[in-house]
């Protein structure tokens, strides 16, 4: 039987965009959504995805680097706390993982998982067997799960982490927090620590440019930013100038395009038809952010 992931795969974007206004607005929380597939920030706890993830985000900060004794810190965990396991086998001290609700899962059943399949590639993991919620987890690997966004950020102490990583999250972010959380995250990186970012500039409807089509009154309202499917629309150009300007060192050091455009540019809002074939083509990027 197929999934609800398949199945929405299918679904024209103007019809999954009206399912997703309706479908938010019902009195059923996260969790609800989850299950069933609609809804997912990510599949981090999935432990094969989340390890690959996480993986390929200390490797690309530096391939030989020990993380003995390191603070990490990830935007945006999404669907568990799995990353703080991993990088807890990894050898890093301590974690913060910082989100903008209380999105990772609370059962023991993905946590347990991800240690078995830890243990089976050699890693020292906490044992969980008598684990019966999250924040055990989470005081195993010396882990923190802030909910907070921005403010959690700002509550952390300066020049306290070492390396911050996200995965498909910075598209998410507000547009008009976006400057702020940038800020915050080269407030608390260390002169000598590093960031790995993966975003993803696609529309989270089609994986095509079609939230360009949208007016900025009309996709920032809160009647479309609450509903699912929001991306902040930055487009590459436009963040890559936000990291510089927020003290950072830009290192693309991968880029993925469309080999033409995947919405007309005439169907885009005004404000997107200034941007160049070559920006708008950009679907999307790696980028490892140093401290200037």
């Amino acid at each position: 039987m197929p999934s609800a992931r398949d199945l929405a795969a299918n679904i024209p974007w103007r019809i999954k965009i009206g399912a997703k206004l309706v479908l938010s607005r019902l009195p059923l929380d996260y969790g609800f959504w989850q299950r069933v597939g609609w809804f997912r920030l990510g599949d981090m706890d999935n432990p094969e995805y989340a390890f690959a993830v996480v993986k390929r985000h200390f490797e690309r900060a530096s391939a030989s680097r020990n993380y003995e004794g390191l603070v990490a810190l990830e935007v945006g965990p999404g669907d568990s706390v799995c990353s703080a396991m991993i990088a807890f086998a990894f050898g890093v001290r301590a974690t913060v993982l910082v989100d903008t609700g209380r999105f990772a899962r609370q059962d023991s059943e993905a946590y347990r998982a991800m240690a078995v399949y830890l243990e089976e590639r050699g890693f020292a993991v906490p044992r969980l067997e008598e684990t019966t919620t999250m924040e055990d987890v989470l005081r195993s690997c010396h882990a923190q799960y802030l909910t907070g966004g921005l403010a959690s950020l700002r509550a952390l102490q300066k020049e306290s982490v070492h390396f911050v990583w996200s995965h498909h999250v910075l598209e998410h972010i507000k547009r008009c927090e976006f400057v702020d959380v940038m800020r915050e995250v080269r407030r608390i990186l260390r002169p000598d620590g590093v960031c790995s970012h993966s975003v993803d500039l696609k529309d989270n409807l089609s994986d095509a440019l079609n939230n360009l089509r949208f007016s900025e009154r009309v996709w920032e309202s809160p009647f479309m930013a609450r509903s699912g499917f929001y991306t902040n629309r930055l487009r590459y150009s436009e963040m890559r100038d936000i990291f510089r300007r927020t003290g950072f060192e830009v290192d693309v050091i991968e880029v993925a395009r469309w080999d033409e455009l995947p919405t007309p540019r005439e169907k885009m809002s005004d404000e997107f038809r200034r941007f160049s074939d070559e920006d708008l083509l950009v679907s999307e990027f790696d980028v490892i952010l140093r401290p200037e």
